[in-house]
């Protein structure tokens, strides 16, 4: 701790040296560590059999997401040894750099962090995890990943040109320059170029179809539906910067995933109680809640929910759906022609929020989908259908 600690002040310390005396020199040193992380995000070499690196679970070509649709149909991610596979599934890492640090509000709501479960205060944080998870990447150890770094001629002279020529002298230190790079290059645009059709409209460089102003119109309305309740962080409509997350956590009685549980082989009690694993929060009433999602790119980023129990878009509007309209045909998941299972957690539902707004018939959900669809970014547009 001591010695991260130090390399926190002392990176401060320069960085505002720099800022004020050389101010070219810091744009200098921010490019270069931005290409730094994107190497490193790139690189298989921090996983322990040197197959799988960062952009496997998150590739730019597919929104950030991992695109391999194994037996899970992409529910869970296998691990570097392609055998192990997750519980969760895996959010895009778009649009993350959006996100605040993990904090408790005034009104006793946590907020913000990353992973479903917010046990990353901020990118950097994040960035620390995969590398050491023994069902990831698996290396047993930051003394592992800094020979690893050490042996490599370029990466050696990078981290000795940006970090000091003492960096290699302590894993901790090592490691904590490699987590910075990565997390200084996913603060890049390139995770978050805010230019999709919505953002062109707000320009007036696009024209909305009936379709999909309809579903805008819906989305964004208090009285027809309860979408941004939870998918708005500016509470007001058509505003730039939107990432439409409030980044806060809700149980929305989410099923659990037997499926993806059967081939994870996970005990068979086991229970995934979302926000209270975070090991700083210890509040029952946190049982069962997840992290709010983006919708940015949503139409991409399936399956969904946080063990991608649903594979379509529809589906997760027919969820939400089945709390406010009774019909019977609304009570059947669509996909298994089977009725809604019941939610993993039963306690702490957010019933108050699910039961805002009023029954959605079909026209009204195609037009809900067609909005979501306006929030894909531009480079992605042509794989929409």
């Amino acid at each position: 701790m001591k010695a991260q600690s130090l390399l926190n002040c002392t990176t401060m310390l320069t960085t505002l040296l720099i800022l004020f005396v050389h101010p070219a020199a810091a744009l200098d040193t921010k490019k270069a560590k931005e290409e730094l992380g994107q190497r490193l995000f790139f690189d298989p070499i921090l996983s322990l059999s040197r197959t799988q690196s960062c952009a496997t679970c998150h590739e730019p070509s597919s929104a950030f997401i991992d695109n391999r649709k194994n037996a899970t149909l992409g529910a869970g991610s296998i691990g570097h040894d392609g055998i192990s596979i997750g519980d969760r599934n895996t959010p895009s890492a778009a649009y993350a750099n959006q996100t605040p640090t993990f904090y408790l509000n005034n009104e006793g709501d946590y907020v913000g962090g990353m992973f479903w479960d917010g046990r990353a205060f901020d990118l950097k944080d994040q960035a620390a995890g995969p590398p050491l998870n023994p069902i990831e990447m698996a290396m047993p150890s930051k003394d592992a990943i800094a020979k690893r770094l050490k042996s490599n001629e370029a990466y050696k002279e990078s981290f000795k040109a940006l970090y000091g020529e003492d960096i290699f002298e302590s894993a901790e230190l090592t490691y904590d320059a490699l987590t910075e790079s990565i997390a200084v290059f996913e603060q890049t645009a390139f995770f978050s170029p805010f230019d999709s059709k919505y953002d062109r409209y707000l320009r007036g460089e696009y024209q909305l179809t009936e379709q999909e102003e309809l579903g805008m119109t819906l989305f964004f309305s208090q009285q027809f539906t309860n979408c941004n309740e939870c998918h708005q962080l500016n509470k007001r409509p058509l505003t730039t910067k939107e990432t439409f997350t409030d980044y806060r956590y809700h149980n929305i009685g989410v099923p659990k995933n037997t499926a993806l549980r059967k081939l994870n082989q996970s005990q068979e009690n086991y229970v995934d109680t979302g926000l209270l694993n975070n090991p700083v929060v210890s509040d029952d009433k946190q049982k069962g809640k997840f992290k709010t999602p983006s919708l940015r790119n949503i139409a991409l980023t399936s399956p969904y929910m946080h063990n991608g129990v649903f594979q379509e878009l529809k589906t997760v509007i027919a969820f939400y759906n089945q709390y406010n309209s009774k019909k019977p045909k609304n009570q059947i998941n669509p996909e298994t022609g089977k009725h809604w299972e019941q939610a993993e957690i039963p306690e702490n539902i957010a019933f108050d929020l699910l039961k805002k707004g009023s029954p959605l018939d079909e026209q009204r959900i195609k037009a809900l989908v067609a909005f979501l669809k306006l929030l894909t970014d531009k480079r992605y547009e042509h794989l929409i259908n």
